[in-house]
Formats: structure tokens, C-alpha cells, sequence
């Protein structure tokens, strides 16, 4: 009887988001957006990329990337490729064309294909033995740089192969290739390849490569080489140790620009560097700069566009190399991730807001008019929306923080609230779109919650300095500064401070394990996602053990084990009462499944607490596929449902049960 209660309230919570119009998991599971756009040199054309999921309630696939152009000139739009997905879109100079990757039925390996831009159908261009993971064309367009890692033969003929882990490790290699010949010249560069790019004049090659193919040595020793076209050898590099992000050359070839770590210590690839190619070391520019910069386009030998982010706000700059900056564009109400210039007077950008999900825009430069040119989702004029905030309040030590607050949509007496925890910590929210599979925003609004998103001190997207702020205290003062936003909220919006619910991923999902056990007299529900319960068996289990310490702990877990210890969750796991839902996949290497059983074993063992842990097979460190997204969802709120709505406290039933729409 209990349980057919349970869905019953399920299915009313339900219901409420038609009455409301809200947006509903169902809304949230298909929503398409763009992903990418790359304008044309002459700015006349923008190829795009848009998202698409799949039906979940069909097929468990990820979403498919489809091809389009919109021509700048005459406003329209062109569907190009809209049966299978493309990735890696790029104008090949002097053919008139789109060049893409991507692996159809009969390929062997994932194959450069072109599509002409009068249409018709997309023809390979070249095929190499491994998968072209990323490419570049040299300026006259005949000639192709690429990374590919290519499988060694195995010499053990038994029928059966362990796994020797990380030894044996595929390595991608760069290569140039003359497309009239077709035949590919490896460049002598040690280590694990990561991407090529020819000089203007094409005459060298600018390489990006890690010591091996592990995930640490990507994050935390990367090197920068020019390579000569003709000898294929290393003939200089640059001196930096950071996390490496964006990088190109100047249009004359006499330096480059990239974003990286100011140094190792550095959380995030977000500051600017210049540097000759003759290998010396960078300058940075604009170090006062309290944000972060994300990706970077040369306007001339003197100028760059760059995009940087200051708090929960996004600008495009112009940054001349004498350090002189300047925005170029701004909007308090357009959350930009991405942009492509081009050399007239256009630069195309994607941008997402409080009211929708990423869409394509071109921005004049002239007189600094903006057009909206994509409508992915018409149908969301149809739902009603929540209002977003962005709220600024202090910690208890004074430092000042910033959060977005979405607002229900109807409120009746004191508000729940549910605070949403972004990873990293090195990332930050911004004040545009904040619903997703795993994340609640406006299904949360719609059902009656205030949905919080803090960004604690160690956020990124207000300078090195406060990225920094957290290193070497774990779920210290960076997770006391979350409850410091919801004792302001509380004070100050009416949150019901008896029904708060706390979820996140990966160091979200840490802090939402911290908040349900360390702090479980404050949250009545939590939603764990491929979280860290247990600090000490996390480093020997995870694939960035390195990059751990650089940027976060800055000590070896060794030197203080009860430290570590007293901030894993499962040292509080006796004292937890809030019921707690435990979500992994289970091929996740950065925060290994094991993470989830620890802390699901502990409370299960030692309290009575309700507790339920969820494996996705097939999933890594977060979900890639339409039913497996889906899924996370309608489970994430309905446990909230069931803990923070009045009356209602019942452990929801394993299965879901699905209403048609």
C-alpha cells in the first residue's frame, strides 16, 4: 500500500508541471542546442552544429551533432548533414567547402569527409589507418596536419589478453599529408600528440604533446613544440608549466597566443600568454585580471579576440599585445561559450540565457548589433519559466561570493530549496541556462523549489588568485561558504530551512556527500553524483592523482592521513540522516565507482538512514546517453519529491514507472 502511495504523489508532483506549464524531465530530455559554429574568412557563411538528442524512452545513444549554414547575407539557413554526426567542422581554404570527421557504416576508422557549399553529398577526403581525433589545414588547403593514434599489433597469441595497466599505452602521433600523393609523414615529436597547426606561411608546425596518453600527464604537462615542415624535427619549444587551453599563431607567424595556468599551481587554463617561436619564455599579459579567459582568435599581428568570463558574466575583449584591453561585447543577459571571427566585420558566437539553451548569434562589430539567428527549441515560448538571480553575499570570514538563485514558479508559504554544487572546484556557474539532466533549474522551479547555484571560494571566473583560495583545506571553508549562501537565502527569500535538499557531480558530488553526513542536520535530502566519499583510497583509485595534488591538496596524502580521513565523508557516515540517492557510472576512472560503494556501505551498515545507489553500465564520469540521462533525472526529483514535500517521506519504489505524454 505504501509504495502505490508513493507513485501516486509521484505522479500528482508530476502533474503539476502541465498545470504549470513548467518544464518537465521529459522538456529537459529533449532539448537540442548548438554545440559549435565556424565562420567563413569572408564572413559570409557560418557552419553549426546542433545537438540533438535521442528519444530516451527508444534508444540509449548519445545525442547526434548535425550540420548547417546560415549564409550572413541573405539570412537563410541550410540543413547540410542531418543523418549522421560530424564533428571537427572546418572551411578548407580555396575549395569552397566544409571539412568535417566523422565514421560512417562502411569506414574502418573515423575519415576526413568534405561537403561543397552548394550541397550535395559529403565525399571523403582522407582516410588514414587510425582515427583522426583532430586536424588542420595548411593555407592553400592541399595539404593536411593531423593526430591519429594508430594500434600496435599485439605479440602475445594467446586467445586471451589481460589488461597491464598503464603500460602499453596508445600514444597518438601528428602527421602532414599531401592530399595528392595521400601519403602521411609522421612528425618526430615524443610522447602523446594532442594537436598540430601549420604556420601562416606553412612552413612549421605548432604541436601540443603530453609525456604519455594518461589523463594527468594531459592536465599537467603539457608542451608546446614548432616543428619544421620539411624535416619534420622539433626545432624549438616553449618554456611553460600550466595546464594548457587555445592556442594560435599570429597571421604573420612570428609568435603565437595561448591561455594556460599562470603556473602549475593553477587550477585552470584561463590566462593569456604570448610567445615568440623562437621558443623563449611567455609573457603573460593582463595579470590583474580578476576573471578568466577561454578560448582566443587573432584579429591582426597586434590584436586578439578573446572570450573571458568576470564572475557569473561573459564578454568578448580585444586584447592588443602591449596589454592594452578592451570589451568588445558584453551582455549581463547572454552567457557566451564560444566564438569564430571572422576578417570583415562579423564574429559569430554561441550564447545561452536564463530563458534558453545555447543558440547561434553574429555580433557586428561596427555598431555592436547582435542577431539571434537559431531557435532550437520554439517549443519553450510555451513554458513558463522561473526567475533567475544573481545574488552576492559574504562568507563568514567577509570574503565577498556570488550565486544564481531560479525562483519557483508559484510559492505557497516557506519555499524548499535545492543547492546544486558545481565540480571541480576549478568551474563556475554563469548566469545563463541552468537546466540539465543532472542538474534541476527550471523542473525544480517548475515543482515548487527555489534552486540554488553557489560559486564557493576555489570557483573559477574571478581570477588565479581566488581559483587558488581552497587548496589545502578539502571540504574546508569552500564548502562552509555553500552554507553561508543558504543561511542567507534562508534569511532572506524564505527557504523552509527544515527542507533543503544538496546535489552535484564529481567534487560536487563530494561536497553533497559532506553536506549529508558532516552537516546532516542541515539537509533533509542529497543527491550524490560520481562523488568522492573517501580521500584516501580516491587517490589511489583515480586517474588524476597528480593533478590532485598540484591544484587541490597540495600535499601528499601520506604526509597526514587522519587529515584526509577527517575530510572523507564516510568519517561522518554514523551520524547521517540525511537520505541520501547514490548515482555512478560504472566505467567512470576519474572518481572510481568504489567511491559510491564506500559511503553506500557505510550508511547502509551503520545508520538507518534510507540510502540507494545507482549504477549506470556504459557511463563514465557522468552520462553521455539519452535513457541513461533521462533516468538520472526522474530519480534525482523524485527523491527530492519524497523528502522535501510535505508529508512525504517514503523511499521511492526502485522502479520508475513512465507516463505518456
Amino acid at each position: 500500500m505504501k509504495r502505490s502511495i508513493t507513485f501516486v504523489l509521484f505522479f500528482v508532483f508530476q502533474g503539476l508541471f502541465a498545470q504549470q506549464s513548467g518544464l518537465s524531465p521529459e522538456d529537459v530530455a529533449n532539448i537540442s542546442q548548438i554545440s559549435n559554429a565556424v565562420i567563413s574568412a569572408d564572413g559570409e557563411h557560418i557552419a553549426y552544429q546542433l545537438l540533438v538528442p535521442a528519444n530516451p524512452k527508444k534508444e540509449n545513444v548519445p545525442a547526434s551533432t548535425q550540420l548547417y549554414v546560415y549564409n550572413t547575407e541573405t539570412k537563410t539557413t541550410t540543413p547540410f548533414i542531418t543523418e549522421y554526426s560530424v564533428s571537427n567542422l572546418q572551411w578548407r581554404p580555396g575549395h569552397n567547402s566544409i571539412s568535417f570527421t566523422t565514421k560512417k557504416e562502411n569506414d574502418k576508422t573515423t575519415a576526413l569527409y568534405e561537403i561543397s557549399l552548394q550541397g550535395g553529398e559529403a565525399q571523403k577526403v582522407y582516410e588514414f589507418e587510425g582515427n583522426i581525433s583532430s586536424y588542420n589545414w595548411q593555407t592553400n588547403g592541399n595539404k593536411l596536419a593531423f593526430v591519429s593514434a594508430v594500434k600496435k599489433d599485439e605479440d602475445n597469441m594467446l586467445p586471451y589478453q589481460p589488461e597491464i595497466y598503464e603500460t602499453n599505452l596508445k600514444q597518438a602521433s601528428g602527421y602532414i599529408v599531401d592530399l595528392t600523393n595521400k601519403n602521411a609523414n609522421k612528425l618526430e615529436v615524443e610522447g602523446h600528440v594532442t594537436s598540430v597547426q601549420w604556420s601562416p606561411e606553412a612552413s612549421n608546425l605548432m604541436v601540443t604533446a603530453a609525456p604519455s596518453s594518461l589523463v594527468d600527464d594531459f592536465y599537467t604537462s603539457q608542451k608546446i613544440y614548432f616543428v619544421d615542415a620539411n624535416t619534420l624535427k622539433v626545432t624549438a619549444q616553449v618554456e611553460h608549466k600550466g595546464k594548457l587551453g587555445a592556442i594560435d599563431w599570429s597571421p604573420n607567424g612570428k609568435r603565437i597566443a595561448f591561455i594556460a595556468g599562470e603556473d602549475k599551481h593553477d587550477p585552470i587554463d584561463g590566462r593569456i600568454f604570448i610567445a615568440e617561436t623562437s621558443g623563449d619564455t611567455p609573457q603573460m599579459l593582463q595579470e590583474d585580471f580578476e576573471g578568466q579567459f577561454h578560448s582566443l582568435s587573432w584579429k591582426d599581428n597586434k590584436n586578439l579576440t578573446l572570450l573571458g568570463s568576470e564572475g557569473v558574466y561573459s564578454s568578448l575583449f580585444n586584447l592588443n599585445i602591449n596589454d592594452k584591453i578592451s570589451k568588445v561585447f558584453t551582455s549581463q543577459n547572454l552567457n557566451i561559450t564560444g566564438f569564430s571571427a571572422a576578417t570583415n566585420k562579423h564574429i559569430a558566437f554561441t550564447a545561452n540565457a536564463a530563458e534558453h539553451p545555447r543558440e547561434l548569434f553574429v555580433l557586428n562589430t561596427k555598431n555592436s548589433s547582435i542577431n539571434k539567428i537559431t531557435d532550437s527549441n520554439p517549443w519553450l515560448k510555451d513554458r513558463k519559466l522561473g526567475k533567475q538571480e544573481v545574488i552576492t553575499y559574504k562568507a563568514k570570514d567577509g570574503l565577498e561570493l556570488q550565486g544564481i538563485l531560479i525562483h519557483p514558479l508559484e510559492k505557497s508559504g516557506k519555499t524548499p530549496l535545492i543547492t546544486v554544487v558545481h565540480g571541480g572546484p576549478e568551474a563556475h556557474y554563469d548566469n545563463g541556462w541552468l537546466t540539465a539532466y543532472s542538474m534541476p533549474g527550471q523542473v525544480g522551479a517548475a515543482n515548487g523549489y527555489a534552486v540554488f547555484y553557489p560559486n564557493y571560494r576555489g570557483s573559477t571566473g574571478r581570477g588565479a588568485e581566488f581559483a587558488k583560495s581552497s587548496q589545502g583545506d578539502p571540504a574546508g571553508k569552500e564548502f562552509d561558504d555553500i552554507i553561508d549562501g543558504i543561511d542567507y537565502l534562508i534569511e532572506n527569500y524564505n527557504i523552509d530551512k527544515n527542507k533543503v535538499g544538496v546535489t552535484g557531480g564529481s567534487y560536487g558530488g563530494y561536497a553533497t556527500a559532506w553536506m549529508s553526513t558532516r552537516h546532516t542536520k542541515r539537509f533533509a535530502a542529497g543527491v550524490m553524483s560520481v562523488g568522492i566519499s573517501n580521500n584516501i583510497s580516491k587517490w589511489g583509485t583515480s586517474d588524476i592523482p597528480e593533478e590532485m595534488f598540484l591544484v587541490h591538496s597540495r600535499q601528499r596524502i601520506w604526509e597526514d592521513y587522519k587529515f584526509y580521513l577527517e575530510r572523507s565523508p564516510i568519517f561522518y557516515a554514523d551520524q547521517g540522516e540525511t537520505p541520501l540517492l547514490i548515482l555512478h557510472g560504472k566505467e567512470d576512472t576519474r572518481v572510481d565507482p568504489g567511491q559510491s560503494f564506500e559511503l553506500y556501505r557505510h550508511l547502509k551498515t551503520r545508520t538507518e538512514t534510507p540510502v540507494r545507489l545507482v549504477l549506470y553500465p556504459g557511463e563514465g564520469h557522468g552520462n553521455r546517453k539519452a535513457t541513461a540521462r533521462y533516468d538520472f533525472m526522474l530519480r534525482m526529483m523524485r527523491w527530492f519529491d519524497s523528502y522535501l514535500k510535505e508529508g512525504v517521506s517514503e523511499i521511492p519504489a526502485t522502479k520508475l514507472e513512465l507516463q505518456e505524454k
